[in-house]
């Protein structure tokens, strides 16, 4: 194994999966897992947001350092998606009064996944930062839909959710283009991602602090065989909302893969309730992602 002057590791083909786990795991052990080109905005509001009594004001301060991430609040707090109508916002400290402290971390995700996507360092990787971009602002507007029109689920906690559910996907892609011979081998990189990127996304999600029943929901969505006491929660909120955005492009194939998702038994999602869903939200998940800057 060698390195080249771009930090590049040039590894064997065979070796690349393996020495591409023992870096993760190293950092994972170090708790040195950190998403590269994250914007300085976006962590000081992540850290603001882990004081269970910050104020409005102390929000404000850090929120407004940044035009663009105060323009993007305020276009939430207005917006006809979130059901916010009547007279516009125009006051920053208003706008975050309104639409909550969850949907100002949405807000700064956002913002920062673009940030992310434009970084100089990552630019190899701009085709696949895109789509995983618009695949999570997808499950993030399924996933509030879901929340709104079949449970008592908080919508804008399944917002965040869904925007934050594949990070553990992101850190990976932005770490394994450091190692070509593995991010050029489908099968084995798909391994590695399928193996490490839910423990990479809560170590993550811990680090910046995100409410605990977030976390929770992000490890446990893919078990679609799930079993719990109760109504619809948010991890079942996720795990439709995420196959929704997977498979609501090919109706036909719908209710064959969400058939035996515990989740869609729990909000009684059969094909025609599946179809009048998807059919009725196609303009709230257009608008929803809109807000989020896709």
């Amino acid at each position: 194994m060698t390195s080249n002057a771009a930090g590049t590791i040039e590894t064997a083909p065979e070796n690349a999966a393996f020495a591409f786990v023992q870096e993760l795991a190293a950092g994972l052990s170090r708790k040195e897992i950190e998403l590269p080109s994250f914007p300085d905005v976006a962590i000081r509001v992540r850290r603001v947001l882990a004081d269970e009594d910050v104020s409005a004001k102390d929000v404000v301060r850090v929120v407004g350092s940044e035009p663009a991430l105060a323009a993007r609040i305020m276009q939430m707090a207005n917006s006809a998606a979130l059901g916010h109508v009547g007279k516009p916002i125009a006051d920053l400290r208003a706008a975050i009064t309104r639409i909550g402290f969850n949907l100002v971390r949405s807000a700064a995700i956002s913002f920062a996944m673009g940030q992310v996507r434009r970084a100089e360092n990552l630019k190899s990787l701009g085709g696949s930062l895109q789509s995983h971009w618009e695949h999570s602002s997808l499950v993030a507007a399924f996933s509030h839909v879901v929340a709104r029109r079949l449970t008592k689920v908080n919508a804008d906690t399944a917002l965040l959710a869904g925007l934050l559910h594949g990070v553990g996907k992101l850190y990976i892609l932005t770490q394994a283009v450091r190692h070509p011979a593995l991010f050029n081998d489908q099968a084995a990189y798909f391994e590695v991602e399928r193996d490490w990127h839910v423990s990479i996304a809560k170590a993550l999600l811990e680090t910046w602090q995100i409410p605990e029943d977030i976390v929770a929901a992000i490890e446990g969505h893919e078990d679609t065989t799930r079993e719990h006491d109760g109504p619809p929660d948010l991890t079942d909120v996720l795990t439709v909302g995420a196959l929704l955005a997977t498979f609501h492009a090919y109706p036909e194939t719908l209710e064959l893969n969400l058939q035996g998702v515990r989740a869609c038994e729990r909000m009684r999602l059969d094909r025609k309730a599946l179809e009048t869903l998807v059919s009725e939200s196609e303009k709230d998940v257009a608008s929803l992602r809109q807000m989020l800057g896709l």
